[in-house]
């Protein structure tokens, strides 16, 4: 077999393959720093105590996302992999840069901590409410964390929520470019709030937190469309990307429950709502029931007066009659004329009973909460909510009419508020 002869190309690319094999992290001083004319940051790593010294390049786009000064004389840690330029010779691709030793990381975040009080960026007067009754949420967290996700959701409760929940690291420095790239996809999504949330409650050092300490990704939560929950946990130096969030909260459970809280109340709300109309239509019940049994009492009053009064004449024309034979026709044709006004007054009394049962059926169905939409009426809600006032709309709102026959989309383009 012919042995093969390699280009110095394909050589190169041949050594590249097998250096890829050799990931590490690399601990070292920085010395000669230059900047690359399209940003591009070229630097020695050397030891503390001996003569290695490695070359190294980081590329803009990584550069840029870390926030971290190259100087000489700053210890840092390089993750990244060896590589062959076609030109240039070898050098180290870095492809994440971090401080080394608490001491930096503490003084990096109260320098930065400092910077961004300053700004303004932790003001709470810049922060904005979460939104009452939110149903399409946006979650930043890590996929592989099971137990963060079913607190999550164990405590978000069943009121119909839209969740896009989007895996990213969230440990270590190399989190910061996943944190970015997540905060970027959903900007793009139809979302009313975003929830970034860790597990692994409370930590001693910063060390795990550096990717919530980012100035880049704390400008982008700032920046963020729409209200944005911090659940990072407790910690001793709280992360920054908390203090700049719009609500800061310890745990996602505890960001889950403030999701769903204005859900609960509105749910207990109309839960009053309906036994106080059942209640009010049981009481028109029995009201109407007892002006009925009333009617029925006066019919039975007066049907039994008649009677005693027809007795009363019967036994008198009785005794005429013995007594006075002569008389006879006179006095039939004065009890002929009692009786025709006695059945005249039954008749109407009968008359102004039969008008009360009417009134009586008349108050009970207008006072059915059914009937009201056939006379006319109407219940405009937005959203879940019953408009009762002119206050409770906004021109462009969108309302929705309940009538007889069906509901009526609408929009609100004029308001006119009737003075009392």
């Amino acid at each position: 077999m012919e042995e093969k002869i390699f280009s110095i190309s394909e050589y190169i690319d041949l050594v590249n393959q097998g250096l890829r094999r050799f990931p590490a992290k690399i601990i070292g001083e920085v010395s000669k720093v230059d900047m690359g004319p399209t940003g591009n940051v070229y630097f020695y790593l050397k030891d503390e105590k001996g003569q290695s010294v490695l070359k190294c390049l980081i590329y803009k786009d990584k550069y840029d996302i870390y926030g971290i000064k190259l100087e000489e004389g700053l210890k840092i840690i390089a993750e990244g992999y060896p590589n062959l330029h076609k030109i240039y010779s070898f050098a180290f691709i870095a492809e994440v840069i971090e401080y080394s030793g608490e001491g930096v990381l503490r003084k990096e975040y109260e320098k930065l901590k400092k910077k961004l009080t300053e700004e303004g960026l932790f003001a709470e007067e810049r922060k904005r409410k979460i939104p009452l009754y939110p149903h399409k949420i946006g979650v930043i967290t890590s996929l592989r964390g099971g137990a963060v996700i079913a607190d999550f959701s164990n405590n978000l409760g069943k009121f119909g929520f839209k969740v896009k929940m989007v895996d990213s690291r969230v440990d270590g420095q190399s989190a910061i470019a996943d944190l970015l790239a997540a905060i970027k996809m959903l900007r793009k999504e139809d979302i009313e709030v975003l929830v970034i949330m860790r597990g692994g409650g409370s930590l001693e050092t910063l060390m795990p937190l550096m990717p919530f300490n980012n100035e880049l990704l704390i400008r982008e939560v700032v920046n963020f469309p729409v209200p944005v929950i911090a659940a990072i946990g407790h910690h001793k130096d709280v992360p920054l990307v908390s203090l700049a969030a719009d609500l800061e909260v310890s745990t996602p459970s505890i960001a889950a429950t403030t999701l769903s809280e204005s859900w609960k109340r509105a749910l207990l709300f109309l839960e009053r709502q309906e036994r106080n109309i059942i209640g009010s239509y049981e009481t028109i019940l029995y009201d109407a029931d007892s002006l009925v049994k009333k009617s029925l009492d006066i019919v039975k009053d007066y049907k039994n007066l008649v009677y005693e009064k027809y007795n009363i004449v019967k036994n008198q024309t009785i005794i005429s009659i013995q007594n006075f034979r002569n008389l006879l026709l006179n006095k039939k044709i004065e009890f002929s004329n009692f009786y025709k006004r006695c059945i005249d007054g039954f008749n109407y009394l009968l008359l102004i009973n039969k008008q009360s049962l009417y009134q009586s059926e008349k108050i009970i169905l207008i006072n059915n909460p059914e009937r009201q939409l056939d006379l006319g009426y109407s219940i405009i809600t937005i959203g879940n909510k019953i408009v009762r006032e002119v206050k409770d709309v906004v021109i462009g709102e969108d309302l929705n009419i309940r009538i007889k026959d069906g509901n009526i989309l609408s929009e609100v383009k004029n308001i006119n508020k009737i003075n009392k």
